[in-house]
């Protein structure tokens, strides 16, 4: 069996990023989750640098994204993403706590494989991360390898 990949988690929030890490353990999942909290610092991890530079090459099972994020925003990160060869099929959820319009075209547009607004209540925002964990960590099925390829 191969090793499971991890879920990296980029939000700012103190408080999200403790009830997302709640949803998910309380979903029993076994990925390690990586914490980021700007969009700098998850570019840093998916390409190996910095702080990021000896871990193990392999793409991360899913991103969790927020989009208001400090030095760059969740967008500025998907694009990045879907613009990287190395990269472009890794999942990327936006969960974040906009509702306007515009970032939820511009998301798609990107290449965003979902976008799930952040419920208000407690016990909706848990049930919401529970889904998207179970389902991107678990149930979907993702390009062999995910072995990051070292000319990028």
């Amino acid at each position: 069996m191969s090793e499971l990949r991890p879920i990296l988690l980029a939000e700012d929030n103190a408080e999200d990023v403790e009830l997302t890490l709640e949803a998910l353990a309380d979903n029993n999942l076994a990925n390690r989750v990586i914490v980021v909290r700007d969009g700098v610092e998850a570019l840093e991890f998916l390409r190996c640098e910095g702080k990021f530079s000896r871990r193990k090459r392999v793409n991360p099972a899913v991103i969790i994204l927020d989009i208001k994020m400090p030095r760059m925003d969740g967008i500025e990160v998907l694009q990045a993403i879907r613009s990287n060869p190395s990269m472009k099929t890794i999942p990327v959820v936006m969960l974040t706590s906009s509702k306007e319009e515009h970032d939820l075209i511009q998301s798609y547009e990107l290449g965003s494989n979902a976008y799930v607004v952040k419920p208000v209540k407690f016990t909706e925002f848990v049930e919401a991360v529970k889904q998207l964990g179970g389902f991107w960590a678990v149930l979907n099925e993702l390009p062999p390898d995910g072995t990051i390829p070292y000319e990028q």
